[in-house]
């Protein structure tokens, strides 16, 4: 009950009534590894309309890798969902053609398919940029897609990271150019004897509430949005972090149905195909492999 308590009061700070994404983090391949076609995400969008709850929203990890919004985004205005767009920052010729691919899209399809773009994803935590030079591309970003008719200040551009990135007092530069800050916490990875099922929303919720605070603490307003979080249902246990279908459900119970319609959510993930250890919600027939109603 504490623990519930303690999420109640703090999804209100965050976003209160303002969150509009109820989303899942999304993979652009098929189970034989072959990128999806227009059909196929089509599927996916309908998937998530029919699960409880009433999503429409998915975030992917690229914009040109596996022709990802040339093939999401017809599909997305087919069934009225949205995109959470990544763009990958490293190497300059890749991260051009992915800003070519978002431009090319807008161009196209207009922003009413867009929840938000992610410039990066976690390079902080992988130490392969610096937060000023990561800034640089948010603002690049933004830049670009302001010359496109339609655009206005509600098409918002930010970062994703771990929160360990965001908090270890070096994000500062890229938190100052964002319009939204994505945060990645998995109390099933971390490195604390405490980190079972019966700690695990504890975990998750202080992860987001040192984002808050270090957010506020970098002069910024811009809101802290959650877009990775979930427990494995199988796969190697992790301290004292077990997988398995009944933790993975009473992980979502206690803190995806705290998140969703509070706070900008992307869970973590829709499907995975072979992978260890597994995060998807629904198997390989696409149902859902456990109780999503919250």
């Amino acid at each position: 009950m504490k623990s519930f308590s303690y999420a109640l009061a703090l999804t209100a700070m965050l976003t209160g009534a303002n969150a509009s994404w109820k989303g899942f983090n999304n993979q652009a391949t098929l189970s034989n590894g072959a990128c999806k076609a227009q059909s196929d995400w089509e599927n996916d969008f309908n998937k998530l309309k029919s699960l409880p709850g009433g999503y429409s929203a998915m975030r992917v990890y690229a914009a040109s890798d596996c022709n990802t919004l040339a093939n999401a985004v017809p599909a997305a205005v087919a069934t009225g969902g949205k995109i959470l767009v990544g763009i990958w920052t490293e190497d300059s010729n890749h991260y051009n053609t992915e800003k070519q691919a978002l431009l090319s899209a807008v161009q196209k399809y207009g922003f009413d398919w867009v929840a938000a773009v992610s410039v990066g994803s976690e390079d902080l935590y992988r130490g392969d940029t610096t937060a000023s030079a990561l800034a640089q591309q948010v603002n690049d970003v933004r830049g670009m897609l302001s010359t496109v008719n339609g655009y206005n200040n509600s098409v918002k551009v930010g970062h994703v990271d771990t929160w360990t990135a965001w908090t270890n007092g070096q994000s500062t530069d890229v938190i100052k150019a964002c319009d939204f800050i994505g945060t990645d916490g998995y109390p099933y990875y971390q490195t604390v004897n405490a980190n079972s099922i019966d700690n695990a929303s504890n975990l998750f919720w202080q992860s987001v509430q040192a984002v808050n605070d270090t957010v506020h603490s970098a002069g910024s307003n811009a809101p802290v949005w959650i877009t990775e979080t979930g427990w494995p249902t199988s796969g190697s246990t992790e301290n004292q972090a077990v997988p398995s279908v009944p933790n993975a459900q009473r992980y979502w119970s206690e803190v995806a149905c705290s998140a969703f319609g509070k706070v900008d959510t992307f869970w973590y993930s829709l499907q995975d195909y072979n992978a260890n250890p597994s995060f998807g919600v629904l198997d390989s027939n696409g149902n859902p492999i456990y109780n999503l109603t919250c």
